[in-house]
């Protein structure tokens, strides 16, 4: 069952001082400038995201997808530059991470921008393609998503776990210790082709992954902002399980 945001009621308007209009203009100019440092930081940081080295990944993935097995070069298509979405959803799992779901409710109608700019954007899960294609049906999404069943792909890159790393206690996640319950864990990874040789260039896990989420942007702009002094996605419901 889903739950509905309370209404931003009459009171909530204390808690903000209410000014004059140039007032208001004096105090937003003064975060322009900050906001204009943070944007010229992150510019910078990308530039070093994209010069970092690459790694050469050895042939031998393969995937399922809905045109049948491809190798990670071929999910690539005519393009030279691939990116990964590392969905939540385990072979064993009835639907996929919730949160994952908020993420791809992102994905649906960007890929033709992205491949204007050299670049595939592929979902990757362990489930098979058959509960995918099923789970891709029930969201209304058609962002190309394949199974890595069968592979250590999603081992391999760091977002998910097998029985044994779990027992040990910890994982190796977002380049640190962390301890996890879940063989399911977000990223995104990022890929170069040259050639016919494939260069893993970039990941990204944890809330390094909220650079592509659209809702969230959004969100931080309103006043109630993200709204999550529960917990971070405590309000969040699969789009097809809010009430109303």
């Amino acid at each position: 069952m889903g739950v509905r945001s309370p209404r931003y009621t009459a009171d909530m308007h204390d808690e903000h001082p209410i000014v004059s209009p140039q007032e208001w203009r004096r105090q937003r100019e003064a975060l322009l400038h900050e906001e204009k440092a943070l944007t010229q930081q992150r510019d910078r940081l990308s530039e070093r995201r994209r010069a970092l080295p690459w790694v050469r990944v050895e042939p031998g993935y393969v995937f399922d997808t809905t045109s049948g097995p491809k190798d990670l070069a071929a999910l690539f298509g005519p393009h030279d530059q691939l990116a990964v979405y590392h969905f939540m959803l385990a072979p064993d799992w009835e639907a996929g991470c919730k949160s994952c779901s908020f993420w791809a409710d992102n994905f649906d109608g960007i890929a033709t921008h992205l491949a204007h700019r050299d670049t595939a954007l592929v979902a990757v899960s362990r489930a098979p393609i058959a509960k995918l294609q099923a789970y891709a049906a029930r969201m209304g999404w058609s962002f190309e998503w394949v199974s890595s069943a069968g592979s250590t792909f999603n081992v391999d890159f760091g977002v998910s776990f097998t029985p044994e790393q779990l027992a040990a206690g910890e994982v190796d996640y977002n380049y640190g210790k962390r301890r996890t319950t879940s063989s399911e864990l977000p990223g995104i990874s990022v890929f170069a082709r040259r050639g016919e040789q494939v260069f893993h260039t970039y990941s990204a896990y944890g809330r390094g992954i909220e650079v592509v989420n659209g809702a969230y942007a959004w969100l931080d702009l309103v006043p109630k902002g993200r709204d999550e002094a529960a917990g971070p996605m405590a309000w969040l419901r699969r789009r097809d399980e809010y009430e109303g």
